[in-house]
């Protein structure tokens, strides 16, 4: 196991540099560029926009651009928004508690009803109870989270009155306080719901179909033939077995904590990671963008380690040498 985590991580480091090249390769393709953010608008002389181009670096060869990036991204220098003002780290730094919060809250409620719905569906197949979970997984993979994020604010917030709209803490309150949190969790709850609600479809029918599939197997006739109880077949040897496709989700869904968020921040204004990916692009502000999209780009192939390594844990069968 030990060399195999050595392996792949060492194997992820000629992964991030293709990934860095294509990162900045895209990013000079885009039209435009960042230097309207670094001078000062008020100044149109054609001398001065020419001589802070080339102070930016914005003259140089591509290959000269890319490898100062390089070499500050690995330094921790992630550069500085065009936009904010500031450096990108502290800016990401400042929004990433609000989406980490967001994506482990939207992550709870896709996991406590994926296994709940699937469990049940998988004991219970093509009864009345199961034709509905089914019916209600089709809709929530048919539905786009924007839609369900407008509707989800249209009544609960504008119409009922129940969660705030925009926003991630009430203003006016003192950090860590307990009407901090409640505050905290109030705002994030509505989107939480919406980002793992309709996450949850895809989870709930692959661990029905596993636990079906699996309750059929030799095992499972050897285990009820010795007598031993259902819930204890059900619990222990179906389930053991039928959680292992849903480890492969578990490694992704670290990198949805930040990228599946996007367009769920936006439309509630919550102001995290996806929301500030989203302004960087159409503001021009590259070295956020960039700098976002190599974070979500790493977090990804780490995720794909831990569940390799998962894989192993829960499975004692599969070996990783």
């Amino acid at each position: 196991m030990l060399k195999y985590t050595i392996r792949r991580i060492i194997g992820m480091i000629p992964m991030l540099l293709l990934i860095s090249i294509v990162v900045f390769l895209l990013a000079k393709a885009m039209p435009g560029d960042s230097l309207s953010g670094e001078i000062d608008p008020n100044n149109t002389n054609p001398e001065y926009i020419a001589e802070m181009r080339e102070k930016l670096g914005y003259n140089d060869p591509l290959p000269v651009q890319y490898f100062d990036w390089v070499k500050g991204f690995v330094q921790g220098d992630f550069g500085k928004s065009t936009r904010y003002k500031m450096p990108v780290s502290d800016l990401i730094m400042e929004r990433i508690p609000n989406t980490v919060f967001l994506g482990v809250s939207s992550l709870l409620i896709t996991y406590i009803l994926a296994f709940s719905m699937g469990i049940f569906a998988g004991r219970k197949p093509y009864t009345i109870g199961d034709h509905v979970i089914g019916g209600l997984n089709y809709l929530g993979l048919a539905i786009p989270s924007f839609i369900a994020g407008v509707f989800a604010i249209y009544i609960f917030s504008f119409n009922l009155g129940w969660t705030p709209y925009a926003g991630s803490v009430e203003v006016g309150l003192q950090e860590g306080t307990l009407d901090y949190w409640l505050s905290r969790i109030h705002h994030v709850i509505m989107p939480a719901i919406v980002l793992g609600a309709l996450a949850t479809a895809s989870y709930t029918q692959f661990l029905r179909n596993d636990i079906i599939e699996n309750s059929r197997k030799d095992f499972v006739r050897t285990a009820r033939a010795k007598g031993t109880a259902t819930s204890k077949i059900y619990n222990v040897h179906i389930l053991r077995n039928s959680i292992i496709p849903l480890i492969t989700f578990l490694g992704f869904d670290i990198a949805t904590i930040i990228s599946g968020a996007i367009i769920t921040e936006t439309i509630f204004t919550y102001p995290g990671i996806g929301q500030l990916f989203l302004n960087s692009v159409t503001t021009n502000d590259y070295p956020t963008m960039m700098a976002i999209t190599m974070l979500l780009s790493l977090l990804t192939l780490v995720g794909n380690l831990i569940a390799d390594i998962l894989y192993g844990v829960v499975d004692p069968r599969i070996r990783l040498d």
